[in-house]
This record gives C-alpha cells, sequence and structure tokens, in this order.
C-alpha cells in the first residue's frame, strides 16, 4: 500500500512541490521571522517555470544559470527603475536580450519566462529592502532549490524516468486493445482511425520523452539505468510489432465469417494489454515482474491460421503476437539498439547569437511576443497608476503558452479558478484565525492543488489564489484589499496574453500543415531507401523507423491544433484528416518492412530497385503536389507504369504495393483539397517554404 501511495506520479510530486515551498515558510515561522520565509518560497515557482527540477546530467551547472539569471533580472528591474527608466522599456529589453537561450535548447529557453517572473516578483519587493536583497534572496532560493531536488531525485532514484515508461506501458496497452477490438470494423477507416490514431500518437510522445530523459541523465553510461534502459527497448520492440497493419479489411471480415477469429484475436490482444498494464505497475513501484505466458492464446491462433492457410491475416496475427510474446515472456529486446542515435550537440552561445538574429528564428518570434505583452501591459497599468503591477504581468506570463489551443485553455482555467480562489478568500478573511491554524490550511491547499494540477489546472489555481490572498494577509495585513485588484488584474492578463498568441507572430499549426506533409514524405522516403537499398544495419534501420513515426506524429499533433484554430476551412482540414489517415497506413507498412528487413526477408536487388523507383516517383509527386500551386495536370510528369513480375506475391511485396495505393490516394487527395485552402498568408505564396 505505501508503494502506491509514494510511488504514485502524482503523489510523488505534489510532495516535492509542497515540501521545497513549505519548509522554508516552517523554518521561518519557528524563528519569528515568517516574512522572510514566505519571501522565500517564491523562488521555486520561478525555478519551476525555467525547468530547474528537470534530472539532468548538467543538473548543477543549469542550476548557477538559473540562479544567476534570477539575479540578474532582480537586479536589471531594481537598477533601471531607481533611474526612472520607464518599466515597459525595461520588460521589454530583457525579453529580448534573455531571449537568446530559446536558441541553445528549448530545455534552456524555459529559463526566459523564468528569468522574467523573477523580475516581475521583485517589483513587489523594490523600494522595500535595500537592493541587494532581492537577487541575494533568488541565489539562495536557487541553492535551496537545487539542493533538495537533488537529494530528492537521489531518495527516489530513477522515479522520472520510471514514470514515463509505466505511462508508456500503459498507453501500449490501450492502444493494443483498442486496435483489436475493432477487427470488424476497419473498412471505414475514418471512424475507427482517429481514436487509434490518438493512441498511437501519445505512445511516439512518451517514446519521445524517454529518449530525452536518457540524454538529460547520460542512461547508457549510468549503471543505475540499466533495468530502465532495457524496458524501454522491450517498450520498442512492443510499439514496432503493435503499430503495424496488414489493411486487408475484406480479407479479415472473410476470415471472421468463416471461423472464430475474432474472438481469439481478441483474447490474445486482451491477455497482452492485461500483462502490459501489470509491467507499468512494476516498473513504477519498484517491484519485480512475474512469470508470463500466453502459450494457449497462441495456440488457438496458430489453428486458426493452419485451418485457414490461403487467408493471410491468421498468419500475420500469429507472428507479431508470438513475437511480443516472447518479449514480454524474456523481459528482454529482441535485439539491441543504439538508443543514443540522435545525439545533438548543444549549440554554442556565437552561433546561437547569430541564429537569434535572423527574422526567421523561432526564439526571436517568442522573445518578441513576450517583450511587447510585458510592455504593453505595464503601459496599461501605469495609466491606470499601477506603480507596481506584478499580478497583472505574471498572469500574462503563467497563461501564455506554445500553441492557439493550449493558451485558451489555460487563460479559462486561470480566469475561473482565479475567480473562485478570490471568492473563497473574501469569504474566509473575515473570520479571525490563529495564525497557526492559517498556515496549516495553506500547507493543505498546497498539497491538494499539486495532486492535482496536471489534470485540472482551474482546481488547483482556486487552491494557490487562496495560499496567494493569505499571504499578502500574513505580510502586510491587508489581504482584503488585494481582491477586487487582482481579479482585474487577472481578466487583463488573459486578454493581453490572448491577443498576444493571436495577433502577435502567432505560429498558426494549419499553416505549418504542409510543410510538416512534405517533411513526412521526405522521411518516408529516406525510410524505403534504406529498407529496399543495401542498409543491413538493424540499429539505423530501426532509427529511421522512430524517425518515420515521430515525423507523422508532428503531422497529426499539427493537424489536431489545426483544427481547433479560428478563421479556417474546414473543408481543408477534413480532406487533409483523410491525408493523414493514409498517410498513418504508411507509416504502419514502414513499420511491418523494418521487421522483415531485421529478418532477413529481402526481395532480389533487381526487384527491390524497381519497387523503390516506383516507390520515389509516387513520393515526388505527392510533394510536388503539396509544393506548387498549379493544375494537376502539369505535375505527373515523374507518374510511369512501371511492371513488376506476376506470380507469387511476397509479405514484402505485399506491404509495397499497399504503400503505393495509399500514394496514390493521397495524391488524389492533395489536387483535391488544394481547391479549399486557406487564401491568406503564407499560404498565397505558389511555392512550399522550409518553416524556420
Amino acid at each position: 500500500m505505501w508503494r502506491r501511495l509514494i510511488y504514485h506520479p502524482e503523489v510523488n510530486y505534489a510532495l516535492r512541490q509542497t515540501l521545497v515551498l513549505c519548509l522554508p515558510v516552517a523554518v521561518g515561522w519557528l524563528l519569528g521571522n515568517l516574512q522572510n520565509g514566505l519571501l522565500f518560497s517564491l523562488v521555486p515557482a520561478c525555478c519551476n517555470i525555467a525547468g530547474l527540477d528537470t534530472p539532468h546530467k548538467r543538473f548543477f551547472k543549469r542550476l548557477l544559470i538559473g540562479g544567476g539569471l534570477f539575479a540578474f533580472s532582480s537586479f536589471l528591474v531594481q537598477y533601471l527603475g531607481d533611474y526612472a527608466v520607464p518599466l515597459p522599456i525595461i520588460l521589454f529589453s530583457m525579453a529580448m536580450l534573455l531571449g537568446v537561450t530559446g536558441e541553445i535548447s528549448p530545455l534552456h529557453g524555459r529559463l526566459l519566462p523564468g528569468a522574467l517572473i523573477a523580475g516581475i516578483f521583485t517589483l513587489s519587493l523594490a523600494g522595500r529592502m535595500p537592493i541587494w536583497q532581492p537577487p541575494s534572496l533568488y541565489i539562495l532560493g536557487t541553492v535551496w532549490y537545487g539542493l533538495f531536488n537533488w537529494f530528492w531525485f537521489w531518495l527516489w532514484k530513477e522515479q522520472p524516468m520510471r514514470e514515463t515508461l509505466s505511462l508508456l506501458y500503459r498507453e501500449l496497452a490501450g492502444y493494443c486493445e483498442a486496435k483489436y477490438s475493432l477487427l470488424t470494423q476497419l473498412a471505414d477507416p475514418e471512424k475507427t482511425l482517429p481514436p487509434l490514431l490518438a493512441r498511437q500518437q501519445k505512445a511516439v510522445d512518451l517514446i519521445n520523452t524517454c529518449y530525452q530523459q536518457m540524454h538529460m541523465l547520460a542512461a547508457s553510461n549510468d549503471n543505475h539505468h540499466k533495468r530502465l534502459t532495457r524496458a524501454f527497448q522491450v517498450a520498442l520492440d512492443l510499439q514496432e510489432h503493435i503499430a503495424v497493419s496488414l489493411h486487408q479489411p475484406e480479407e479479415v471480415q472473410k476470415l471472421v465469417e468463416q471461423s472464430h477469429a475474432e474472438a481469439v484475436i481478441r483474447w490474445n490482444a486482451q491477455t497482452i494489454a492485461a500483462r502490459l498494464r501489470e509491467l507499468a505497475d512494476d516498473i513504477l513501484y519498484h517491484r519485480l515482474p512475474t512469470r508470463f505466458s500466453m502459450d494457449k492464446q497462441l495456440q488457438a491462433l496458430e489453428k486458426i491460421a493452419r485451418q485457414h492457410p490461403a487467408n493471410p491475416v491468421g498468419n500475420f496475427c500469429a507472428w507479431h503476437f508470438s513475437r511480443i510474446a516472447r518479449v514480454l515472456r524474456t523481459q528482454r529486446p529482441l535485439y539491441q539498439r543504439d538508443l543514443m542515435a540522435d545525439r545533438q550537440k548543444r549549440l554554442p552561445l556565437l552561433s546561437a547569437i547569430r541564429s537569434y538574429l535572423s527574422l526567421k528564428s523561432a526564439a526571436l518570434r517568442t522573445a518578441a511576443r513576450f517583450a511587447v505583452m510585458l510592455a504593453f501591459a505595464s503601459t496599461l497599468a501605469l495609466s491606470f497608476n499601477l506603480p507596481k503591477p506584478y499580478w497583472l504581468l505574471m498572469t500574462v506570463m503563467f497563461v501564455s503558452q506554445n500553441g492557439y489551443s493550449a493558451t485558451r485553455v489555460r487563460i479559462q482555467h486561470r480566469a475561473l479558478g482565479t475567480l473562485g480562489g478570490l471568492v473563497v478568500a473574501a469569504l474566509t478573511l473575515r473570520f479571525q484565525v490563529p495564525e497557526s491554524a492559517v498556515l496549516l490550511v495553506m500547507l493543505t491547499l498546497t498539497l491538494a492543488g499539486y495532486l492535482v494540477i496536471r489534470k485540472y489546472y482551474g482546481l488547483a489555481t482556486i487552491g494557490f489564489t487562496v495560499t496567494a490572498v493569505y499571504s499578502l494577509q500574513l505580510l502586510s495585513l491587508n489581504g482584503a484589499d488585494f481582491l477586487l485588484p487582482r481579479l482585474l488584474d487577472t481578466l487583463m492578463g488573459c486578454l493581453i496574453a490572448f491577443a498576444g498568441m493571436i495577433w502577435l507572430w502567432p505560429q498558426w499549426q494549419s499553416g505549418l500543415l504542409r510543410q510538416n506533409a512534405h517533411d513526412a514524405l521526405e522521411t518516408y522516403q529516406e525510410a524505403l531507401q534504406k529498407l529496399l537499398g543495401d542498409e543491413e544495419s538493424p540499429q539505423k534501420l530501426a532509427w529511421q523507423r522512430m524517425r518515420v513515426n515521430q515525423a507523422h506524429n508532428a503531422l497529426f499533433n499539427s493537424l489536431n491544433q489545426a483544427m481547433q484554430e479560428p478563421g479556417f476551412d474546414a473543408r481543408y482540414l477534413a480532406d487533409m484528416k483523410l491525408w493523414v489517415t493514409h498517410s498513418q497506413f504508411i507509416v504502419e507498412h514502414i513499420n511491418a518492412m523494418t521487421i522483415l528487413a531485421r529478418e532477413h526477408t529481402m526481395l532480389t536487388p533487381q526487384l527491390a530497385e524497381r519497387y523503390l523507383q516506383a516507390c520515389e516517383i509516387a513520393l515526388q509527386r505527392c510533394q510536388q503536389r503539396l509544393e506548387y500551386d498549379g493544375p494537376s495536370s502539369t505535375n505527373n510528369v515523374l507518374e510511369t507504369d512501371t511492371p513488376f513480375q506476376q506470380g507469387a506475391t511476397t509479405v514484402m511485396e505485399r506491404h509495397i504495393k499497399r504503400i503505393l495505393e495509399h500514394l496514390g490516394v493521397m495524391h488524389t487527395i492533395s489536387s483535391l483539397a488544394w481547391s479549399s485552402r486557406p487564401h491568406h498568408g503564407r499560404w498565397l505564396s505558389r511555392h512550399l517554404r522550409k518553416s524556420a
């Protein structure tokens, strides 16, 4: 029972965040200096936003950089403020100066909002203490935050990676169960595929997260992570075999009508799913797995395959399920991969500055968006005679996310949560409660807020707002005077962030759909060149397979976000949804071909070359249709009839022919969808340009 409680991801995260916040407050209260304890507890909010709690092989180096930037921002706000430099100019300059961190890496890019919030917090402290005290507070607070998190991660070894792996195994279980429970409904892919695509997308996202964590922890060189590295390799094998498709719905229907194959296949899938969920719990709660066998299920499936040798579905399912069962039984991967194949060197500072100064830099656009929003918010605050508009500026920072949809959801939750929290605080401030009881309630609300913050941000905001009001009450005994101004600040901040996300260099995913589709086709071509060429390294084939899955995942994510964005043609997005569906089928066939290539089920060199030429022609036709604004007939110059030998068709050939069929449909969809594309912005360009 205690394992399930202490190792549960939400509980573990909530305990860590609550303790790092509340221990300074408790120490300050015991020493009779509650005010400094409350101020000290503000620093972890900057560290959280800056990602300084992320386990990393350069953990302490990032802490030094983060603490230095916090202190620099705090000093700059006070120093320039003493020289009567207007606040909008200060915040604008800081955002543009610190924005270069986003060009070094995404993780470094999180230092920008953290440093800006440190400067904004300082506004509430300026004039109340010496100029050196707030920077010192940030330096000491970052040191405390880093030491506490280092001790916590040392105490709960490998826990972040265990949580991700556990989620990955659960997602694979749900994907396998859902895929084979819809066996007789695959004839209508428009209805059955979207939920499967969503599950596949979540699995690939978690695989990407595992890769990132391994790079950060240098897991390949750490003996403590060998067991988790092996579990990750097992998960890659499982995803490889689960995410394959024969895509012959008529053969599936025929086999189901002639036998009880549907029940047997579902029995196998449910057995695998149950085992995967059990392994997910074993990984998360530090338990050794029990023995596993599914011989009866496999024997029933093999019997159906023998009874219907002319139908490929039985053999296909039996072969892949047997490989999955072998991996689950031995808990060892089918072969060793180079999990660090995508090593990327960090961008040096001078190179990052050069890239940052380009108008195509995404980091520059992000920094400029923050700069303009903060400058406008501070100008608005000064026009209303608010000398220290820290709540308004913090609201802008807290609700601003990378995309339109995420920002809109965060704004809704933040506004409603703040309103609810202020109402609760207004009702409870009337009671005369001892200081110790107030601190206990604040501790309880903080723990409860962090328990639900990942799933219910609005509810967590209610608790955090009540805690913030009571903090002000304990610091200055006038928390009730802040209720209405804080509500107005929150609403204004949400409106400014929403306007900035729409009008200030928005990253519309609808405009990126074409580029992501083009990139996905290019990745498919590289994979087919390796599979049908002379590449024999299983590691290189496996890594290219993951790149194919990641490219399609980026395309699918763009489509999902584009369908929630305002002002775009629904008909065009519906056509692209069908295009992405056929792209998913190609990904599944490439997954299957990678397995066959590793098993040395190859074609003759001459036949492989002819198939490769046909696939390249079809892929280039699709790319041309996406790239050029012209009549469809002018883009078919590469079209040719490639005669193939007649006779028995191998499994590899079957997959290639299915890929060619899907590419033909995708070309037709692209030709029809082009007329209903959006007619504004980058869509007016005749040629596709590489996105920055």
